[in-house]
């Protein structure tokens, strides 16, 4: 159980880690797999940690909800001090952390990974109607089963599905949500009277080339109606319409409404307020780091993570998973316990499961370059595969709790910094 913080007084400690989702977790048993003595606090209000890339599952009936949520408590890891509390902001020249309950932590090192914030409120109508009216997202813990609910009793009539600007977490899961959902009308012979429709704000399926092609295929199998360029703007539950802007290639705007008998929403995501409104944001909100190593580029014994970080890389956990090693190596780098340091690469993950039994296996570093773990002949990414939904649907869960959060860096060793990015 780990020691928690007493409301009663103020508290310094070597490391402090804002966040303790996928990232901060990792950060901390990286950690404290390399040095058992460091002395680390983790700053989160939560209760419930939640393996959020099950949720995708959970709408398609595949995983139930429970098996994707533990007990805060039981992921801290042993010897690092959880802080159950709010942040409110940050004091980096006096390196101090803010708490909402008025207290102030201290630190030397500061790890910042809070993940991002779903910003429901901004789409009109949308927070009056989740999870009613057939308005769903998997997005949300709670919501994920009504996805699934919505999707067996379906029978007839017209399914929208939402992807909102860039950038979100798990790019692919809107697609996602999309072709589980299809397939398994499919399987019922309900397709044909289930017209489904993808409304994308951006112009591309997805950002990397090489995944599109059987991406493609699965649309055209589904007989999906695809736009892009349209956002949601409004939804009118009761009413059962939901009103898009579409933007054209010269900048010019209409909004058009349709109707529909399920939504699946994803919601616009931004950095949390006491993020934005802090000195380690940078223009868009975001922590403002170098790509490599992770540090800030300001304040050199700041370094940040996971969906909150400014860089380009897809905001997933199988990110996180190789950034938490990156940002372990170089904190005790800064506190020199150890020499040298260790760089990210801009690995991304999704598995984009385009039917019940097969995956489109993405993976990428920066600039979209394909970065696939396994060697072609044993599984090739760009086509869909029963290998890797078993990996997605049976090994990666395992291998989140089990390793991931124990400081167990399977396929996830750190490796050193180029010379240009330490510079």
């Amino acid at each position: 159980m780990p020691a928690l913080l007493s409301p009663a007084h103020s508290d310094h400690h070597k490391v402090v880690i804002v966040g303790a989702g996928a990232a901060g977790i990792a950060t901390a048993a990286s950690l404290i797999s390399r040095d058992p003595s460091l002395d680390i606090a983790v700053v989160d209000p939560a209760d419930v940690h939640y393996y959020q890339p099950g949720w995708t599952m959970v709408g398609a009936g595949v995983f139930n909800a429970p098996s994707t949520a533990r007990t805060m408590a039981s992921t801290i890891p042993r010897g690092v001090r959880w802080i159950k509390a709010r942040v409110q902001g940050f004091d980096p020249l006096g390196q101090l952390v803010m708490l909402e309950d008025g207290r102030t932590i201290s630190y030397e090192q500061l790890v910042v990974c809070p993940g991002l914030k779903l910003d429901w409120a901004a789409i009109d109508g949308l927070s009056d109607t989740l999870g009613r009216n057939g308005v769903t997202s998997n997005y949300r813990y709670d919501l994920a089963p009504y996805t699934w609910e919505l999707v067996q009793n379906l029978k007839q009539g017209r399914a929208l599905f939402t992807q909102p600007p860039m950038p979100i977490k798990c790019a692919g899961a809107p697609q996602k949500a999309l072709y589980l959902s299809c397939d398994h009308w499919l399987r019922q012979g309900r397709l044909g009277d289930i017209k489904a429709c993808f409304f994308n704000a951006g112009a591309v399926l997805f950002g990397v080339p090489d995944y599109v092609p059987a991406l493609m295929a699965y649309i055209d199998k589904y007989g999906v109606d695809l736009n892009y360029n349209h956002c949601l703007a409004a939804v009118d539950g009761p009413n059962k319409r939901a009103t898009f802007l579409r933007t054209f290639a010269d900048g010019s705007t209409e909004t058009h409404t349709e109707a529909f008998d399920m939504l699946h929403v994803v919601p616009p995501q931004v950095a949390p307020d006491f993020i934005r409104q802090s000195p380690l944001a940078d223009a868009a909100g975001w922590v403002d780091v170098d790509p490599h190593t992770l540090r800030h580029r300001q304040f050199a014994n700041v370094h940040a993570l996971g969906d909150v970080a400014s860089t380009s890389n897809a905001k997933t956990a199988a990110a996180a998973r190789k950034q938490a090693p990156v940002v372990a190596n170089n904190v005790l780098v800064a506190l020199g316990r150890l020499a040298n340091l260790a760089q990210y690469d801009g690995y991304g993950s999704c598995p984009l499961t385009v039917e019940r039994g097969k995956i489109v296996l993405a993976e990428f570093t920066y600039g979209g370059k394909v970065a696939p773990s396994f060697p072609r002949w044993l599984l090739d990414g760009r086509q869909p595969t029963r290998l890797a939904w078993l990996l997605k649907a049976r090994v990666l869960p395992p291998l989140y709790w089990q390793g991931m959060l124990k400081g167990r860096e399977w396929l996830a060793r750190p490796q050193p910094v180029a010379a240009e990015a330490a510079r």
